[in-house]
């Protein structure tokens, strides 16, 4: 029970990477608020985990809607110890295709929903709590038409550091996971690819990552258990790479 007695938030929590990161949280011992835009797959998310889940429907793009999130905390359990940064959207876009409306989509949900998030939780948050960024082992590639999903993420990544610095007299932890080829359903589908499609491309990924295989969502959500728990209280201001290598030796053909 590493979490034992612990509040946590996951933004984007009803489905993927941020869903498992709750089951873990949950069985970790933590009672664990999830967000998302769907409510339906939000109850689905919570009915399938059964105990300490909470869910609300809300848009991190939208200011009134975190501080309604956290108001909801505020009532139920009076503070927050972990805050899942995880709500995140992208797909590919060439550099002469990219619009405002496809700018500020991306750069929305990934830059100013992880601000509004943080604004809305930090008055709950007290010293030893912690933020865990969802980043991207796509900072460190330099992706073909992937640069603005790039661009986000790499603004996250710069939050570890800033806030780290802008949080230390407060002593709340900044860290972030930045997981490699992870596939799941909603990711294949936004990148424009058919399940066939997605099978075949993964495979072939497998032949190039050191560790003989692309990841899963549990591998992610492991991590974030133990950035969540006191055992990386010494954990501070780092980016943890959940890729099986892959960072570590590109330029490959992804």
């Amino acid at each position: 029970m590493r979490l034992k007695n612990k509040v946590a938030l996951i933004t984007g929590g009803g489905t993927g990477i941020g869903l498992e990161i709750a089951k873990r949280y949950v069985e970790e011992g933590a009672y664990v608020y999830i967000t998302g835009r769907r409510e339906n797959k939000l109850k689905e998310a919570a009915d399938m985990i059964g105990s300490n889940i909470g869910y609300v429907a809300a848009d991190v793009t939208k200011k009134e809607d975190m501080l309604k999130v956290a108001e909801k905390i505020r009532e139920e359990q009076g503070h927050v110890d972990i805050v899942m940064c995880n709500a995140g959207i992208g797909g590919y876009v060439s550099l002469t295709d990219i619009d405002e409306k496809e700018f500020y989509r991306v750069m929305g949900t990934n830059v100013l929903g992880t601000y509004y998030t943080a604004q809305a939780c930090l008055p709950l948050m007290g010293e030893g709590t912690t933020f865990i960024m969802n980043t991207s082992v796509t900072v460190s590639l330099g992706l073909p038409d992937f640069s603005l999903y790039i661009a986000a993420k790499s603004a996250m990544k710069s939050f570890i550091h800033t806030w780290t610095s802008e949080l230390r007299s407060r002593k709340i932890r900044v860290n972030a996971i930045a997981p490699g080829i992870i596939p799941t359903p909603a990711a294949g589908g936004e990148l424009g690819r058919s399940p066939e499609e997605e099978k075949a491309r993964q495979e072939y990924r497998s032949t190039l990552i050191p560790a003989g295989k692309v990841g899963n969502v549990l591998d992610v959500a492991n991590a974030a258990v133990y950035l969540g728990s006191d055992e990386s209280s010494y954990v501070n201001g780092v980016e943890l790479l959940v890729d099986g290598g892959l960072a570590a030796i590109y330029p490959v053909k992804l």
